[in-house]
């Protein structure tokens, strides 16, 4: 099993080979899914780590700073750049709506609009996927629809859609509520939305109704685009699209629900779920939950992709990454990492003395995410879990489970956590960027290839998303989505 002293990865014991478990329970070597995880913020996952002299992201505003990276990460063949969002501060430690120790420090504040980085990144690479958060609590379909289709078009297919219900009450303010939208609420409108979406993207439009015709002026046949005419609990949408179909229709689906309802939600709606857990062996049973809610959908249970959040931290050896480490963990900041954490919980952390112990507070989330980091790292129940200890746990990844050492000791952990917990690859977060992506592919994809573990190129420069997980541009038939599909009569 693979863990974590003080931030040093100890390797588990592995032969070396790579398993994925198939729909007849067999086992077979394959590629994972490699997605580089940022954000369009100063400080993503590390707060603090803006001011490391290796970092650029203070450089974020600039489209320079986005294709150079995109760029590197094509030529080096990771699948996707996924790009996190949020509508609102981290404003809850040392709230209530106190802003100041997120802004304070850049902390996923000030935060711009991921979507319009996709033309310029994909206008300087070949293959690289852009997933893209957005929200459905707070935006209208009919104009998500157009938003995606826009960059579907412009990046000729390579775009995915991260689809959240957003959970800070601070965007919910900002949109004019005065409470957030109910959890399960959110995802009964989501339910809809994604309804609504179908039918504008895969039912508006015939496959043939636009013919270009220069002979007779005609661009497309107008008895080929219809209206929808949805009218449902919390959406009226007559239609019809306001784009033609896009080389994908539906961009690719991503999407990283955790809570019951969220994965009900992914196993129907998602082609790639994000999932996270400190411990393969608890990330499992989400992962087989996933699966067969899939199934119970109708849908093959390996149509969904799971990946897990990962950072690592890597060098020559495992005494250099140990090093590295402790180097970046002394540019971070601790009230940054706590106005995070409570923003991801909810949970105000000033409200407790210095010295508590967190695995003994009596609130049963706080005490399984704390437990969870203690079984993670040797020796640490032995030892105080007060906020100094969080925030030091968070700095470097955030909730992301660590693997820090070579790149033997790292490709031992992540061959681990693809065995114990059927996943399909890993979302990779960084610390510092440039930095993180560029070690990981110096010291961590030579040995990946060397294993088996790393993807061959895509068999034709330019393949849409869908394309490069699934083989085809469209929605596979057992997806949801796929019956919607308006046919021309000679693709019936």
């Amino acid at each position: 099993m693979a863990t974590v002293t003080n931030g040093h990865t100890e390797a588990p014991k592995t032969n070396g080979s790579s398993s994925t478990v198939t729909h007849n329970g067999t086992k077979k070597s394959q590629a994972w899914i490699l997605n580089a995880f940022a954000m369009n913020t100063p400080c993503h996952l590390s707060p603090g780590l803006w001011r490391h002299p290796r970092n650029r992201t203070t450089e974020y505003k600039k489209l320079s700073f986005w294709t150079d990276l995109a760029k590197t990460l094509d030529e080096a063949g990771f699948h996707a750049l996924f790009l996190a969002d949020v509508l609102g501060c981290y404003d809850v430690y040392k709230g209530p709506a106190n802003h100041g120790p997120a802004v304070g420090v850049g902390a996923q504040f000030p935060v711009n609009d991921p979507l319009y980085l996709v033309p310029a990144m994909s206008a300087v690479t070949k293959n690289l996927v852009f997933g893209i958060t957005a929200s459905t609590t707070y935006e209208q379909p009919y104009s998500l629809a157009r938003r995606f289709s826009t960059v579907d078009h412009l990046s000729e297919g390579r775009v995915a859609w991260n689809i959240v219900t957003s959970y800070l009450d601070s965007a919910a303010r900002n949109f004019g509520l005065t409470d957030q939208v109910e959890h399960d609420k959110r995802y009964a409108l989501a339910e809809e939305y994604m309804e609504v979406l179908y039918k504008l993207w895969e039912s508006s439009w015939r496959d043939d109704a636009v013919v270009e015709d220069r002979e007779t002026g005609i661009w497309a046949v107008a008895d080929r685009v219809r209206q929808i005419n949805h009218k449902g609990e919390f959406f009226s949408v007559p239609g019809p699209h306001i784009c033609e179909p896009s080389p994908q229709r539906t961009p690719f689906l991503f999407q990283a629900g955790t809570s019951k309802t969220g994965r009900a939600f992914g196993a129907k709606h998602a082609e790639v779920i994000f999932a996270g857990s400190q411990l393969p062996e608890k990330l499992r049973p989400s992962v087989d939950a996933i699966r067969q809610l899939a199934q119970e959908q109708g849908r093959d249970p390996y149509h969904v992709k799971v990946i897990a959040s990962m950072c690592v931290i890597v060098d020559e050896t495992d005494a250099a990454a140990q090093a590295k480490h402790d180097e970046l963990l002394s540019y971070g900041n601790k009230e940054g990492a706590l106005a995070l954490f409570g923003g991801w919980t909810g949970v105000d952390m000033s409200a407790y003395t210095d010295d508590e112990d967190f695995r003994f507070v009596k609130m049963p989330m706080i005490q399984s995410i704390v437990n969870g980091w203690t079984d993670t790292v040797p020796g640490s129940k032995d030892l105080k879990w007060n906020k100094e200890r969080i925030a030091e746990y968070l700095i470097l990844g955030g909730f992301s489970a660590k693997a820090v050492g070579s790149p033997k000791t790292v490709v031992d952990i992540l061959e681990q956590w693809v065995e114990i917990a059927d996943i399909d690859g890993f979302n990779l977060s960084h610390v510092t960027n440039p930095g993180s992506f560029e070690d990981i592919i110096q010291f961590v994809l030579p040995e990946l290839k060397r294993r088996g573990h790393f993807r061959s190129p895509p068999q034709r420069e330019g393949e849409t998303a869908r394309e490069q997980f699934f083989g085809t541009p469209w929605l596979l038939d057992d997806h949801p989505g796929h019956k919607y599909r308006w046919r021309a009569p000679s693709s019936e």
